[in-house]
């Protein structure tokens, strides 16, 4: 009896102990804290600050570095129209990389205002304080292999956040046509299949609810803002070391880089220009392309970046131009379908500079353009013009349309980089091409339309010629 006695006490102390657990609302208030440091439906917006860094990141790859060196730099076009030095071109390329970088961790030093951590809260500081002097308190920089675990890590957040966005645009379509159903009218004669209809809607709708919560659990939606800005915090640091190091900047750099992080490329040109440099160590030994002064580095960038007054970016034309070479293009190769509609169409687009230079070298060219062999070394001249022409044509296109306001948050599907595009080209020498294609697009467009007025007056005459001699006989 004693011992039945004790085990009633013993079953009645820890039902009371449960009950006050549940009534103190201890857990809900944990829950709340927990729902209130969630990023939520920031979850889209990081994601997208994720997949920009994923690709500034494997932008920076050894294999694409090389490509900017022997490729990028290298364009005729460039080399015509904008610049034949190579640490001018890749002090370009290194300063739109930086600014891109620059961008993202604008985003994130807003979104980390939200953390807890003191520290986080500060990276905007931080971040500043690495770029102009190289010093990492603590410790952010990661190693390549740590580098590699993040991106993975980042990977699949955007995937399965991408994921969650689909499947709550279904959720949503799924929640308006049960609401259309339930409000519509029937007839008596149809309510069974009204209520089916609702049963089946509803179901669905139940099961892609819980659908949308098993992809908020795995992605970034149910994660802490400390979380999801230490990460991005830390690939941010690791991204901008990697490229103080692929573009040979010394100046404020981190002391003590990872080993492992170091063994890869650099892209500052050497002394023999058809070599390219790996280096084993922390630091590169060429003098650095972007050179800064204490406390000024992103600074120094967006100089960089600013255009000089010769250029077409200065005088806001190198959109603009892309677009006339296009159309341009287009007309050279098929000048027989072009019209005179086309033509003054054309002629529209032309700034004063060009319609001036062009009518100086129209001058004394005649009406006639009968010669096949005049008609044909234009269309080679024409063609070798595009041929270098076009290329940084359509990257500007291909740029300015990664940057425009519906794709912003996108991430970019090329690898375009300024340097390949018209806004630093020289202005007085990209007219005189557009000039000479003028010239040429002219010349084989009349050819075309006196050989094409030549075949019908012939073929006309011969028709003539033929009902003359069936009237005859």
């Amino acid at each position: 009896m004693a011992l039945e006695t004790w085990l009633i006490k013993v079953k009645k102390t820890i039902a009371h102990s449960f009950v006050t657990v549940r009534s103190t609302g201890a857990p809900r208030a944990k829950t709340a804290s927990i729902k209130k440091s969630s990023v939520g439906v920031l979850a889209f917006e990081i994601s997208g600050l994720m997949s920009k860094l994923l690709h500034l990141w494997q932008f920076l790859s050894d294999k694409n570095m090389i490509r900017i060196r022997n490729e990028s730099i290298c364009l005729e076009g460039v080399r015509k129209i904008i610049s034949n030095d190579d640490a001018f071109l890749l002090g370009l390329a290194c300063a739109e990389i930086v600014e891109n970088l620059r961008l993202v961790a604008k985003s994130l030093s807003r979104i980390s205002k939200k953390c807890e951590d003191a520290h986080l809260r500060s990276f905007d500081r931080f971040f500043t304080e690495f770029a102009n002097t190289g010093r990492d308190p603590y410790n952010w920089v990661l190693s390549l292999k740590d580098m590699e675990l993040k991106i993975k890590k980042m990977d699949q957040y955007v995937t399965t956040t991408a994921l969650l966005h689909r499947q709550i645009d279904e959720l949503s379509v799924l929640e308006n046509s049960l609401k259309k159903v339930s409000n519509s009218n029937f007839k008596d004669s149809e309510i069974s299949i009204k209520e089916q209809k609702i049963l089946e809607l509803r179901q669905k709708y139940l099961w892609q609810k819980q659908e949308v919560k098993y992809l908020k659990d795995r992605s970034l939606w149910c994660r802490s803002f400390d979380t999801v800005t230490s990460l991005l915090a830390r690939s941010i640091f690791t991204t901008l070391a990697r490229i103080k190091l692929v573009f040979g900047i010394n100046h404020g750099y981190p002391n003590s880089l990872p080993r492992s992080l170091s063994a890869s490329a650099t892209v500052y040109p050497s002394e023999n220009h058809n070599t390219f440099n790996f280096v084993s160590g922390p630091l590169v030994n060429n003098p650095p392309i972007l050179k800064v002064s204490d406390h000024e580095f992103f600074e120094s960038n967006t100089k960089v970046l600013k255009p000089p007054s010769s250029t077409l970016g200065a005088a806001a034309l190198a959109l603009h131009y892309a677009n006339l070479i296009i159309v341009m293009e287009k007309m050279i190769r098929s000048p027989q379908l072009v019209g005179v509609e086309a033509r003054d169409d054309l002629y529209s687009m032309l700034p004063n500079s060009v319609r001036s230079s062009l009518r100086s070298r129209l001058k004394g060219v005649g009406f006639s353009a009968s010669d096949p062999v005049l008609a044909g070394e234009w269309k080679d001249a024409l063609q070798k013009i595009l041929g270098w022409l076009s290329p940084l044509a359509h990257n500007m296109i291909k740029w300015q349309s990664e940057r425009s306001f519906e794709q912003q948050n996108l991430i970019p599907k090329t690898n375009v980089l300024l340097l390949q595009t018209l806004y630093f080209a020289n202005q007085e020498k990209t007219e005189a091409a557009i000039t000479e294609l003028l010239v040429g697009l002219n010349y084989i467009w009349r050819f075309e339309r006196e050989m094409n007025a030549k075949a019908l007056f012939e073929c006309t005459n011969f028709n003539n010629f033929l009902n003359l001699k069936h009237s005859s006989n």
